[in-house]
């Protein structure tokens, strides 16, 4: 792991100072005295831990769990993280690799993915981003909905007042228990089953209302169909890179909470306090103990048929992502026009390349005679099947665009886009009304051997940014880049992006190309079909 300077002060600086100026307190003027426990009123003050309260408790810990896990594995696909909007090697503040980014050979964002053992990652091993997103975004759904349950039910009770302060005093009250803790001075522990100390409180709601929140709203930043419909939305945290970033950082917040809270747990009376958040009695009895460990084998299980299911089941996981996350996520987009564009001054001086590059003698040869010879064929569904050329496209009509390229690695880049419209090839092919979408099929292989290829929806493809690209940056398009002819689709992840055109194909569905799933990748490596998010 690398780690900039200047952000490591900047994470590590702010509780250096805290625990200084306890330390420096302590010193100087011994340790503060510690708030009295607030008066107890059994008619209105919360008293115990309901059953409901319980069970959140148990539910968040376990989806927390699958989170953590299936985001460490998406971060592995690209181990750095970037306070720019264009990802230039070099520019990253943290990087989990240690490899420096060659400039003499080929590389590409796939070769710069890591190794994640199953230990950690969920699933595990390399290039597993498609079963990885699958599970963080079925995790999210139910982790969300357990919050909001959670939340709903501690304010219809008055379990709310263990964790909203009433008054401004909580802060000099924090301090004082921060000012015992962090100079190794344990204080008297209050009765929990009734009310936590200040420290306490103040933890516990930070982490319920502002650490999950934020978690919550910086996944959208990194959204292409949410960001270029609400182009305004990345620039709150700063740009899609930050909201990337923070949303790490947050979740570095989570494990450093879990790993305190249990830690503290254990220390402050193990068997009472696993009593009270497991069978909500305020005993010494063992058995909440028990149960907790019954509890924390059923996480492990579900961790480990969470593996399993991902490397025996994939299909079935990726279709139970398909009928409940794109529904959930995308409909509400679907019905929304996007087009968000960037200035030429804008333009990312790098651009991470991805995919193989064609090794076929057919585009070897359109390659050396400067793609003269190419003739993009478009057949299938259409009252007018054609082949053009690159003059031909570019006497149809010519359309530029400024936009930003989300890859579902994490990385992102702005580049100019010159090409042809796909709703003005539409116009001239004139579709069959039994034509529902358009397969692109490359000169280039995929991963796992054989041509590569992959789909649009009719409806998307006639989106004004889904362009047929000959030119980048205001040049011919270069070989890594796709040439002669990419796909640009602005309201999808670049995976969507088919390079290296060898022709187009009109059908009724994607039922009957490949496997089925809608791509290539979504044949092989099981990523979703609804890549917008």
């Amino acid at each position: 792991m690398r780690i900039k300077r200047v952000p490591l002060l900047l994470l590590v600086l702010p509780f250096a100072i805290l625990v200084a100026a306890a330390y420096l307190q302590w010193a100087l003027f011994g340790l503060p005295p510690l708030p009295p426990a607030p008066p107890y009123n059994p008619t209105t003050d919360p008293s115990g831990f309901p059953a409901w309260l319980r069970v959140a408790h148990f539910v968040n810990f376990l989806f927390l769990v699958l989170l953590i896990r299936s985001g460490l594995q998406i971060l592995a696909d690209h181990p750095r993280l970037y306070s720019k909007i264009h990802c230039t090697p070099g520019s990253e503040w943290l990087r989990f690799t240690p490899v420096e980014v060659p400039r003499d050979r080929i590389y590409t964002a796939k070769d710069d993915c890591v190794y994640l053992t199953p230990w950690i990652g969920l699933p595990g091993r390399r290039h597993t981003i498609g079963m990885a997103r699958h599970w963080h975004f079925l995790s999210v759904l139910f982790w969300v909905g357990n919050g909001a349950i959670f939340v709903a039910l501690l304010f219809a009770t008055n379990q709310w007042k263990r964790l909203v302060p009433t008054s401004l005093q909580i802060v000099p009250d924090a301090w004082a228990v921060f000012v015992h803790y962090a100079t190794f001075h344990l204080p008297p522990e209050p009765e929990t089953y009734y009310h936590y100390n200040a420290l306490q409180q103040l933890t516990y709601f930070g982490v319920v209302f502002i650490l999950a929140p934020l978690a919550i709203l910086t996944g959208p930043s990194m959204s292409p169909a949410f960001t270029s419909r609400f182009s305004w939305y990345p620039k709150l945290p700063g740009n899609r890179q930050i909201g990337r970033s923070l949303h790490f950082l947050v979740m570095c917040g989570f494990v450093v909470f879990l790993i305190g809270h249990v830690a503290m747990v254990a220390i402050t009376g193990l068997a009472r306090n696993m009593n009270h958040i497991v069978i909500g009695t305020n005993g010494m009895s063992p058995i909440g103990i028990y149960l907790g460990l019954v509890g924390i084998a059923v996480v492990t299980g579900a961790c480990v048929l969470a593996y399993w299911a991902a490397w025996h089941k994939p299909r079935l996981v990726q279709h139970i992502a398909k009928a409940t996350v794109g529904p959930l996520m995308m409909s509400p987009l679907d019905r929304h026009e996007s087009r968000s564009e960037f200035s030429r001054e804008s333009i990312s001086p790098y651009m991470w390349a991805n995919g193989k590059v064609p090794t076929s003698d057919a585009w070897r040869a359109l390659s050396e005679n400067g793609f003269k010879d190419y003739r993009l064929r478009v057949f299938g569904l259409v009252e007018n099947p054609v082949e053009l050329s690159l003059d031909d496209m570019r006497e149809l009509d010519k359309t530029t665009q400024i936009t930003l390229h989300h890859c579902i690695q994490g990385w992102s880049g702005i580049a100019e886009w010159g090409g042809l419209q796909v709703a003005r090839l539409v116009q001239l092919v004139q579709p069959k009304a039994e034509a529902g979408a358009i397969v692109f099929y490359s000169f280039g292989e995929g991963g796992e051997g054989g041509p590569f290829y992959d789909s649009l929806p009719l409806s998307n493809a006639k989106h004004p940014q889904t362009l047929l690209a000959y030119e980048m940056n205001y040049e011919p398009l270069g070989t890594l880049h796709g040439a002669p002819l990419r796909l640009r689709v602005e309201n999808q992840l670049g995976f969507k992006m088919v390079k290296w055109i060898e022709a187009i194909e009109f059908v009724s569905d994607v039922g009957t190309v490949g496997e089925g799933e809608g791509g290539y990748n979504e044949d092989h490596e099981y990523f979703g079909e609804r890549a917008g998010i």
